[in-house]
């Protein structure tokens, strides 16, 4: 029997008019996983979302959800639940209440459901709060209350539409640990939709990169940051420099590019000056523009630990040689 928290997109299409905002995406999510769909604004992940909960038609293709296609089906009758950017709890109810809401609209009895709600809270660590309004609590405490009321239909998906957007940075890393440890604890699947590569590095079993209203790269956070399959996919996710050989083009983790004063023997050697050097704590980022631009037309960055910094500082305006390992340097398809 299939896992009824795993799902299948095949060859799903949206399109507003002549716009088309998903072009033919077919995926898998397995059960019991956490996936992330990642990639800058526009790029058709959010809209992938709301045609998994049912908040938008799919245009062309079909949504399977275990074994049940549910393409057709309204959002309540899927058997996933979302978790909206703005949490959109009702300002008039108390927490407790709103948690309990969907039960209410079900004709579950009062008791019943706001003993189910205590449940959900508890699990969340805002029982506490149960008696106060939203207007009550912090922005990350709102979350806790959505993520709660979210899960009170004990769906076999949680659908998160950018839920960490609105939070500071400090609770941001907090409620990333929470929410991974939600998704292993409940045994269902997360969805989550982020344009922020290191939420979904941190979060996510695999990484769903989109761009342009199409799959990109699919794959492990470690696959994705460190073997990436397009140019896009390495500039994108970060911490890549893309270099070009002529022929194709290579990406090299800024960390596996070493900067020597003079050019070595038998290695890349290629020759740049430093730009910029910028202290980030435990590491320095400089970044470089090759001689002649021949081998990146834009800034190569390169990642040096503060320890071997302070041995031997760079100044700007600097001319330095740049090498690495042929092992270092990652073939990109397209």
């Amino acid at each position: 029997m299939t896992d009824k928290s795993a799902a299948e997109l095949i060859a799903v299409t949206k399109s507003y008019g002549q716009a088309i905002a998903v072009d033919g995406v077919s995926l898998r999510i397995p059960g019991n996983s956490y996936t992330c769909l990642l990639g800058p604004s526009g790029c058709g992940k959010s809209s992938t979302l709301r045609m998994i909960a049912g908040h938008e038609s799919v245009s062309k293709g079909d949504i399977l959800l275990g074994d049940k296609n549910i393409t057709d089906l309204p959002p309540a009758g899927r058997g996933t639940a979302m978790m909206f950017q703005n949490y959109a709890l009702f300002p008039h109810l108390s927490v407790a209440d709103n948690v309990a809401f969907s039960l209410k609209m079900k004709g579950v009895e009062k008791q019943a459901r706001l003993s189910e709600a205590m449940k959900l809270l508890e699990l969340v660590d805002m029982a506490g709060f149960a008696s106060r309004l939203p207007t009550q609590l912090s922005g990350g405490q709102q979350q806790r209350v959505a993520l709660a009321r979210a899960l009170i239909t004990n769906p076999s998906i949680l659908l998160l539409d950018e839920p960490l957007s609105a939070l500071d940075p400090f609770l941001r890393l907090r409620m990333r640990s929470e929410l991974k440890r939600l998704q292993r604890e409940l045994g269902i699947s997360f969805i989550h939709v982020t344009h922020s590569q290191d939420e979904a590095l941190s979060l996510a079993d695999q990484i769903i990169v989109m761009n342009k209203g199409r799959i990109e790269q699919v794959g492990s956070a470690q696959d994705v940051f460190n073997k990436p399959q397009t140019q896009f996919v390495a500039q994108f996710m970060g911490g890549h420099n893309v270099m070009s050989d002529g022929h194709s083009h290579l990406a090299i983790r800024s960390d596996k590019i070493k900067v020597v004063r003079t050019k070595p023997e038998g290695g890349t050697g290629i020759q740049a000056v430093v730009r910029e050097i910028e202290y980030l704590g435990t590491t320095f980022s400089v970044a470089l523009n090759s001689a002649g631009n021949a081998a990146s037309p834009h800034p190569i960055s390169v990642t040096i630990p503060d320890t071997l910094f302070s041995q031997e500082p760079l100044e700007i305006g600097q001319t330095v040689f740049l090498d690495w390992r042929p092992d270092d340097a990652h073939r990109l398809a397209s």
